[in-house]
């Protein structure tokens, strides 16, 4: 059963708002950490890791988060296009954890930020 979370907690919200990034980048940071949140849980669940979770139960995931429905106004076309905003905040993620030399699964919020800020300087 999924377990009720935070879009982003206080916390990784501060983490990410005194981060050196312009909007759009603390934008893409947020949703970074939001997804690899979805993808812990959902990994969780399943016994996959979150390099082998398909699309589809992500999308699921998604149509079940309760806190989109309660935080956000949700459509169809919506919930289309955040699926497929959290989907493509899967390469970032590889990245992150490639560089840092962790499986996907152990990054922290810490390490998503840092690597924000350094890509938003070159």
């Amino acid at each position: 059963m999924q377990q009720s979370m935070e879009f982003l907690t206080a916390e990784e919200s501060a983490q990410v708002d005194a981060a050196l990034l312009t909007s759009k980048d603390k934008f893409s940071t947020r949703l970074a950490i939001y997804s690899l949140r979805c993808l812990k849980q959902i990994a969780e669940e399943t016994g996959l890791t979150p390099d082998e979770i398909p699309s589809e139960q992500i999308t699921t995931w998604i149509q079940k988060d309760e806190n989109i429905k309660h935080n956000l106004d949700v459509d169809a076309n919506f919930e289309s296009f955040f699926t497929r905003l959290v989907i493509s905040s899967l390469r970032p993620l590889k990245e992150v954890a490639q560089e840092s030399g962790v499986p996907l699964q152990n990054l922290t919020v810490q390490q998503v930020v840092k690597w924000y800020e350094k890509e938003d300087i070159h």
